[in-house]
């Protein structure tokens, strides 16, 4: 991987000020009279300090509610399309049992004004023996016909209560899950509501001052300190790790907005999901998903490419870019960037 020129890496809580709310609004977040509070206690660096260490929790909080929402919304997706298939079988043994009980009724009406007589009477009475004999073969026949007939309507029917049984679960499992969408959801909108409340809390000096200082801890993380960002001369695990580090790196500088997985705006599992398409790989759509989506490597061995699962709960994802650093989605209101992989406690790393 060539040497990159450096570029300006601004902090997460400096785009927060400006794109916070815009971030929230993709969720229905009405941040309402927060957006409008007073300015809190005067400027000081105490204040500055915990009011940046809450808004990260918060962040942090919702980033794993978001992943949760990710999940179920994968899990909704499915079941609509396994219950929609399953309503579509139910219909079709439905119609077959139909035409098989209307070809029944057919032949047991025709028994019936048959009177039901004794097929050596009727061979007596008949005036063509040998033409009611074929009759007769043919009759058994029919009868066997039937039988098999009336064993198919049974199994039949047997195959459309278990499809209806297995419906009516899928449809009660879908339920289950709009409640879990609906519950991540809320958990997001209510800590992004109330980070906005804590950033609005701050006079203007103060957040100037959090948004310089931040800036400088982003730098120094991917740049060590120096002047350029050395992603070193490792290369890639594969082609398709290549073409995929390439997509994102091309989306640094895009929004990141929760639930999004491109092209225009990401969180963090999206922007993976993403890349990896463009290189033609399907991913699972969260981090805690994509844990498990390829062969397990130490941090040591890392390659651009391979994705880096961090925290203990994998609720946060990113790609390596070699040189012990990342790229990925990294906050709300935050843009794609460039970030140290010691920035976050990585859980594992996974190579494609």
């Amino acid at each position: 991987m060539a040497v990159h020129r450096r570029s300006p890496l601004p902090g997460a809580f400096a785009r927060a000020l400006v794109l916070t709310a815009a971030a929230t609004t993709a969720l229905g977040v009405a941040t309402g009279g927060a957006a409008q509070a007073a300015p809190g206690t005067p400027d000081g660096p105490s204040n500055r300090k915990d009011v940046k260490a809450q808004v990260e929790q918060l962040y942090d909080e919702a980033e794993q509610a978001s992943e949760k929402y990710n999940a179920a919304l994968d899990v909704q997706q499915r079941l609509q399309h396994e219950t929609g298939t399953l309503q579509q079988q139910v219909a079709v043994a439905q119609g077959e049992l139909n035409e098989l009980r209307g070809d029944l009724a057919t032949v047991a009406g025709a028994e019936y004004r048959g009177g039901g007589m004794a097929q050596t009477v009727q061979l007596m009475l008949s005036t063509d023996p040998e033409g009611y004999l074929s009759k007769a073969r043919s009759l058994d026949q029919a009868a066997e016909r039937q039988n098999e007939t009336l064993h198919e309507v049974v199994a039949r029917q047997r195959r459309l209560d278990q499809r209806r049984t297995e419906a009516s679960m899928k449809l009660s499992e879908l339920e289950e899950t709009r409640r879990a969408l609906a519950e991540s959801k809320q958990q997001i909108q209510q800590r992004l509501a109330k980070a906005q409340r804590l950033l609005n809390s701050l006079g203007a000096g103060e957040r100037a001052r959090m948004v310089a200082q931040d800036a400088r801890e982003a730098e120094q993380r991917a740049t060590r300190g120096t002047d350029r960002l050395d992603l070193g001369t490792a290369p890639p695990a594969s082609e398709r790790g290549a073409a995929a580090l390439a997509a994102a790196v091309r989306m640094i500088g895009s929004p990141y907005v929760y639930g999004s997985a491109g092209p225009r705006a990401f969180d963090c599992s999206g922007l993976m999901y993403w890349s990896w398409r463009q290189a033609g790989v399907t991913l699972p759509r969260t981090s805690q998903a994509q844990a498990y989506a390829g062969q397990r490597v130490s941090i040591s061995d890392a390659r651009p490419g391979d994705l880096v699962i961090f925290y203990r709960d994998r609720h946060h994802v990113g790609m390596y870019a070699g040189g012990g650093v990342i790229v990925h989605a990294p906050y709300p209101g935050a843009k794609v960037r460039y970030e140290s992989v010691n920035a976050m406690p990585v859980a594992e790393v996974i190579r494609l």
